[in-house]
């Protein structure tokens, strides 16, 4: 099947499956204490019975569950998230000013994950049993061991607090009115603390799950086909070894987009990144139903979406595999 017919029969698979996702989240959120009306009596210090009755009223929270779910369900057909009255501001306005700076962290912090994680795989297999092997063995143990809060709290008090080589946290300086080069340098600064603490974790996965894999290669068939027809070291690795062993890698990166959006959101609310997930953070915080079910349907169809492009990925690395 050619690549363009392959991704219009998956992309008619996901209609019924964003479906169900929709269906779900409406109604799992439904069974959350409270609503945004009790957040705002609470706020005020005090509310009558009538003054509640008239904030689910104004917030359509007091409409028959059905109803609401019919209602919903037709706006997101025609890609309107609904309106937060928390912030003034329709859902996906909110979403599309905090998407960029998200992607932007998860963007930088897998490419830094994947490079340094390879590398060290690459590294620990081919010294097998050696110091570089048991070197990174321990850097990964260490890495899948601490918490992602504890990571950020002690950068920001060594190399902010104790150095001062970077600012504390946000994403530029309001302050400096920068422009040009310099804002960019100015965000790349901000950039380096939340990357290296969203990135530690999962620099060990892909160290240790690519060195497996590359110690699996290296004894395959084809590689000693290679070594036998006298190709040279450096295009065995390349050609041969490393682009086989990337396939496990593409993988898991795939299937760790849901945890890389929730490790985000310890990470954002850390370092006061204004991304997604300081906004489903407030979201929570706020009772704001129609902000979260927003979210929450767009990071579920961009797993989605992410998972399609790694089944492409995969057939484009292993020409072997077939797309059905």
């Amino acid at each position: 099947m050619t690549p363009p017919r392959y991704l219009a029969a998956r992309l008619a698979q996901v209609l019924p499956v964003v479906l169900m996702i929709v269906t779900a989240n409406f109604f799992l959120m439904q069974l959350a204490p409270g609503d945004m009306a009790d957040v705002m009596a609470g706020e005020a210090g005090a509310a009558t019975p009538e003054f509640l009755a008239s904030l689910r009223a104004a917030f359509g929270a007091d409409q028959p569950l059905a109803t609401r779910f019919l209602q919903y369900l037709g706006r997101v057909l025609t890609l309107d998230l609904g309106f937060s009255f928390r912030n003034g501001k329709p859902v996906l306005d909110l979403i599309l000013s905090r998407a960029p700076a998200t992607a932007l962290l998860l963007g930088s912090s897998l490419v830094v994950a994947l490079a340094v994680g390879v590398s060290l795989g690459w590294v620990a297999a081919r010294g097998r049993g050696g110091w570089a092997d048991r070197a990174v063995s321990l850097v990964t143990t260490i890495g899948f061991a601490t918490p992602l809060f504890w990571v950020g709290l002690m950068m920001i008090v060594l190399f902010a607090v104790e150095l001062r080589w970077l600012p504390t946290g946000g994403i530029y300086d309001a302050d400096a009115d920068l422009t040009g080069m310099a804002f960019l340098l100015d965000v790349a600064r901000h950039l380096v603390m939340p990357v290296m603490t969203l990135a530690i974790f999962y620099v060990a996965i892909y160290a240790r799950l690519s060195r497996a894999a590359v110690l699996e290669v290296e004894q395959l068939d084809f590689v000693r086909t290679a070594r036998a027809k006298g190709l040279s070291r450096r295009r065995i690795a390349l050609a041969h070894v490393l682009r086989n062993a990337l396939l496990p890698v593409v993988t898991m990166t795939g299937l760790q987009l849901g945890t890389l959006l929730s490790g985000a959101l310890v990470v954002e609310t850390v370092f006061a990144w204004p991304g997604m997930g300081r906004l489903t953070f407030d979201a929570v915080n706020q009772r704001d139903l129609n902000l979260l079910l927003g979210i929450l349907f767009c990071t579920s169809l961009l797993v989605i979406l992410v998972n399609l492009a790694t089944d492409l990925v995969y057939a484009l690395l292993d020409p072997r595999i077939e797309l059905r």
